[in-house]
């Protein structure tokens, strides 16, 4: 070999229950991003902003809760509003209470598309999700994430 040592211990639980979830996690993202792509030319964390914006009320959020809701770092998330603003899908909005804060917020263009997309999300995941279910390392984490769906 190469003259690196090679470990037979088994992974323990907790080490193939992380692999399996980075595996069923990458999994489903790269399908969701084939189809939101192909059917709505967004990615899947284009789609993710504008369905968390949206699920708040009046559909705006300061930047840095955007940032903790989509799980990507301020800068990331500040180049993927702009992104999204130049698309006219987001627009950022002075704050009503504090004139020094900036909210970023969907625009009617941009509640339309992910209108449109939505269903499309529904559905990839639902394939996915159907073909994860037949890997039997993945299939108890695929009936966990249904019965968290589900609210059971």
């Amino acid at each position: 070999m190469n003259g690196t040592a090679v470990d037979d211990t088994p992974r323990s639980v907790l080490a193939q229950g992380w692999c399996a979830l980075s595996l069923l996690h990458n999994t489903i993202e790269a399908h969701l991003e084939r189809d939101l792509q192909a059917g709505h030319g967004l990615s899947v964390r284009e789609f993710s902003v504008l369905a968390a914006l949206s699920d708040q009320p009046e559909a705006k959020m300061r930047m840095n809760e955007l940032s903790d809701a989509v799980v990507l770092s301020q800068s990331a998330t500040t180049r993927l509003v702009g992104r999204l603003e130049k698309r006219g899908l987001l627009q950022r909005v002075i704050c009503d209470t504090d004139r020094r804060g900036i909210h970023t917020a969907v625009t009617e263009a941009g509640h339309r598309l992910l209108a449109e997309a939505r269903p499309t999300n529904e559905a990839s995941l639902a394939e996915v999700l159907d073909t994860a279910q037949r890997n039997p390392e993945l299939a108890p984490l695929v009936e966990a994430l249904r019965r968290h769906r589900s609210g059971v």
